[in-house]
């Protein structure tokens, strides 16, 4: 959207940067804005003993761990010097981890860009854990979670949800007023099959950021609850678990069944696409839209999903993809399609004629700055008129 945006306004990216991108991602920049300021910034490496440390000490904070370890005054006296020279007409806050460092006095409209119902995310992770000391300190961070987002929401000038379902959700639980949605988007130039590579017809992949909760949630569900009852028909099935920083027990899991691949961070997530008989979607806890949905259905792939995995995307089952919640059922439906190859790819085709006629950024981005213009158009002096940039 960054790109499409920067076609029409000026763009400066601010972030925090721990230096794990690289430089090629600091000079890959310049295709979605025309300044680039980095932070410096670093956070504790997860399962570590200061890790579980930082997790304790968070117990007396009224920040919920996965907010306050983002807190950088640096990056809050940058947005304030940027700002106070009044050169930005509209400052966005993409997701709401930042907004921790968003002063609360600007001197220029503020947005935040809401990719999920974080507190959702945290309530639906307690409710699906087993273990009671876990539990107890996941109702805490939900709590946390759900008043700070009720805080944040209201402080800035407009929020921009996902889906019309989150909309709706924010407005009910957080009072809100000024909101608007978008709907996700994907590039259906670069994610399409390019028919380099050989299909493996019992292989199925899922691809996502495996330090994200509900990633990790979903494949431990997967794998535990799911795979063996779809290797009891189909014994030689392979799993391949593409995304980044994947955790421990998966690495160890993938050391010891060689069906279930793991290849952390890559380059490049379309030819493991490409190579799956099906593309699988197992969540159980998040909120938002999966823009990895969009993705797999531009790569014309065969998708099977659970219902909180489309949640606020406007797809059909049994048209655009399958959709299943228990164990036997989500097995059944991956079953079904690795074994009708015919229907896999019928419903492959459907899916990817869906996203490239209604979800290309190139809306998505217009419809991003009509909102942002109204925000800024919102708050300037009667008869002054302000560019967005």
């Amino acid at each position: 959207m960054l790109k499409e945006l920067k076609r029409d306004h000026h763009l400066t990216y601010l972030t925090l940067d721990d230096g794990a991108a690289g430089q090629d991602s600091a000079e890959r920049a310049q295709e979605y804005c025309h300044e680039l300021i980095c932070i410096p910034y670093q956070q504790r490496q997860k399962f570590t003993a200061s890790f579980y440390a930082e997790l304790g000490a968070n117990l007396f904070s009224p920040l919920p761990y996965a907010i306050a370890k983002y807190r950088s005054p640096e990056m809050r006296r940058k947005i304030a010097e940027l700002t106070s020279d009044n050169v930005f007409d509209v400052v966005v806050c993409d997701f709401l981890a930042p907004a921790v460092n968003v002063p609360r006095t600007l001197s220029c409209p503020s947005l935040l860009f809401q990719h999920n119902v974080e507190a959702i995310i945290w309530k639906r992770y307690y409710q699906v854990q087993n273990n009671p000391i876990k539990k107890a300190y996941l109702y805490s961070q939900w709590r946390k979670m759900r008043a700070f987002e009720i805080v944040s929401c209201r402080r800035f000038d407009q929020i921009v949800a996902v889906s019309r379902e989150d909309r709706e959700l924010m407005q009910c639980e957080y009072g809100l007023g000024t909101i608007d949605d978008v709907p996700t988007g994907v590039d259906t130039e670069f994610f399409r099959p390019r028919r380099t590579e050989t299909r493996e017809p019992h292989n199925l992949v899922f691809t996502g950021s495996m330090d994200w909760l509900p990633n990790e949630d979903a494949i431990r569900y997967f794998t535990e609850k799911i795979l063996p009852l779809i290797k009891q028909q189909v014994p030689d099935v392979t799993l391949t678990v593409v995304g980044r920083n994947p955790y421990p027990a998966l690495l160890e899991l993938s050391q010891r069944d060689p069906s279930i691949i793991v290849t952390g961070r890559v380059e490049d997530v379309r030819p493991y696409m490409e190579r799956a008989g099906a593309y699988v979607v197992p969540l159980r806890i998040g909120g938002g839209t999966r823009l990895k949905i969009f993705e797999a259905m531009a790569m014309e792939k065969a998708i099977i999903s659970t219902t909180v995995g489309v949640e606020g995307l406007p797809v059909r089952d049994g048209i655009d993809l399958l959709l299943a919640d228990e164990p036997q059922a989500f097995a059944d439906a991956v079953l079904k399609l690795l074994s009708d190859v015919t229907f896999a790819v019928e419903l492959g085709n459907r899916a990817a004629g869906t996203v490239r006629k209604q979800f290309g950024w190139d809306g998505v981005a217009e419809n991003f700055s009509r909102i942002c213009e109204r925000a800024v158009q919102r708050a300037a002096p009667t008869g002054q008129k302000q560019n967005e940039t």
